[in-house]
């Protein structure tokens, strides 16, 4: 058994604690709950809250709206499209890493692990936390979504100055919420392969970096 409520990082508990009150996050807890009883679920139950875990309220500088968990085996860490150490990266983040070599001269990491970034103040936000082994999207509609709005609503009206980076359609729609006149967006195709063409040159690491100088902000180290 999971008790969700537990398991979540301090610093989010506390401004999100209203929602785990509500009667879509406990038909969540409840479904989870019987996914793992039945099937295998990724990331394992001590990783869905990584990217909170990793990057705390207080440090957030930068929120990544990723979809869905990688749904193989060892893949998933909790942190939208990063992977275990490894683990070859996938090809949506290879062209991610592509585009930051193209826009900042930095070398292709030999790791997928993006635990580095979420460190410094990458909030990197799956709208669903969880997925059955082998079945992209099978977590959809669950109340993930609701709770992940739910944490974008809160950034953007308590928060000043963080830099969106939303690729791909569905990022774009999730990130509506986000007040512009407080915040940086940037959109963006997807990096997956199927998009990437219009994903390569966006510079969207360079452009955040100078936002967050211009607002006295470390830059990331991407």
């Amino acid at each position: 058994m999971i008790n969700i409520q537990a398991q979540f990082a301090q610093s989010w508990k506390k401004k999100l604690n209203a929602e785990f009150y509500k009667a879509y996050f406990q038909n969540l807890a409840t479904f989870l709950n019987e996914e793992m009883r039945n099937h295998t679920i990724y990331p394992s139950d001590s990783f869905i809250f990584n990217a909170f875990e990793k990057c705390s309220f207080e440090d957030v500088k930068v929120v990544i709206i990723g979809q869905d968990p990688y749904h193989g085996e060892g893949q998933a860490n909790g942190l939208c499209f990063s992977v275990n150490e490894g683990v070859k990266s996938p090809p949506s983040l290879k062209n991610i890493f592509k585009e930051i070599q193209t826009d900042l001269g930095k070398e292709i990491p030999s790791s997928g692990n993006l635990e580095r970034w979420a460190e410094q103040g990458v909030l990197l936000l799956n709208a669903i936390l969880t997925v059955r082994a082998g079945q992209a999207a099978s977590h959809r509609n669950k109340g993930w979504e609701q709770f992940t709005d739910s944490v974008i609503q809160l950034i953007s009206e308590e928060k000043e100055h963080v830099v969106f980076l939303l690729w791909g359609n569905y990022a774009h729609k999730k990130g509506q919420i986000v007040d512009e006149s407080k915040h940086l967006i940037l959109k963006s195709a997807h990096p997956s392969p199927f998009s990437a063409k219009h994903f390569f040159g966006n510079k969207h690491f360079s452009q955040a970096n100078q936002y967050l100088q211009d607002w006295g902000q470390t830059e990331i180290d991407w």
